[in-house]
């Protein structure tokens, strides 16, 4: 494909494999009556794959590998696949499995590309929704024809917070302690179910401001950039990155407010 190589032809390339596998999720996805068939379970009881979660992934890196054959993929479900460029796809072929299985709209196909480490293209299709964001890095964030750019940042108190929870019962019981430190202090909180979307939402101004722990790379490598070329600033506690301890999300002035507020808690620890 001519110009896949910039980051504006890895953005073409991605969001129309991000499309496809949305279109066949929802044409496929099952009814209330049989969600119950092929569903196994990952880290806990609580932690869900289906058979599309693995069949969006493998549509996903069968359009990839046709056209980038030497190119290196990273998703949920099939690991790492090594590769001999510098480029690497990271693919989440589900990202809210849950909401997908119940028929809630937050979910959505997330694919990022890499580039010496460095993302540089991200889309994020919310297929129930119609919405497609996506992000090429220093070119801005857009849904639709539509430049996204993050509303200024409001006072702690007045912030219009999402949040997610982990799958495991001991770290989401510290969550919910975190969370008694948080709700007061804020105007509220918000639980959508799927990181990729959460980032989004604070990139267009549906939420102010995200927070969670236990996040994967593939959760929040494209909406990450999404959000971030929106304007938010998208890091971790205490000047580190984005990851699994901690995924922070906000305008500038929220975001630190925020932070020293979850810092204050110890949200990283297990117990």
């Amino acid at each position: 494909m001519p110009g896949t190589t910039t980051p504006a032809g890895f953005l073409r390339l991605a969001e129309d494999i991000a499309r496809e596998a949305g279109d066949m999720l929802l044409a496929k996805r099952p009814s209330m009556s049989t969600r119950s068939a092929d569903i196994e379970t990952k880290s806990s009881p609580t932690d869900v794959v289906t058979v599309l979660d693995r069949a969006s992934e493998q549509l996903i890196r069968e359009r990839i590998l046709a056209v980038r054959p030497g190119d290196r993929i990273l998703g949920e479900e099939e690991g790492d696949r090594p590769g001999e460029t510098d480029v690497r796809w990271v693919v989440d072929p589900i990202d809210g499995t849950v909401n997908f299985l119940y028929g809630l709209p937050d979910w959505a196909v997330s694919i990022a590309v890499e580039v010496r480490g460095r993302v540089v293209a991200g889309v994020v299709n919310v297929a129930p929704r119609g919405e497609v964001f996506t992000a090429a890095l220093d070119e801005g964030a857009w849904l639709g024809g539509e430049r996204l750019r993050c509303d200024p940042a409001p006072p702690l108190g007045q912030a219009l917070v999402a949040t997610g929870f982990a799958y495991g019962a001991a770290r989401r019981a510290v969550q919910a302690e975190v969370l008694t430190g948080v709700l007061p202090r804020v105007r509220d909180i918000r639980r959508g179910g799927s990181c990729a979307v959460d980032l989004c939402s604070v990139a267009l101004g549906r939420v102010d401001a995200y927070y969670e722990r236990g996040v994967n790379y593939w959760d929040y490598a494209a909406g990450g950039l999404v959000a971030a070329e929106a304007g938010a600033r998208v890091g971790g506690l205490h000047g580190g990155p984005c990851g699994a301890e901690m995924a922070l999300c906000a305008p500038p002035g929220l975001f630190e407010e925020l932070h020293d507020l979850l810092a204050a808690l110890d949200p990283a620890r297990d117990s």
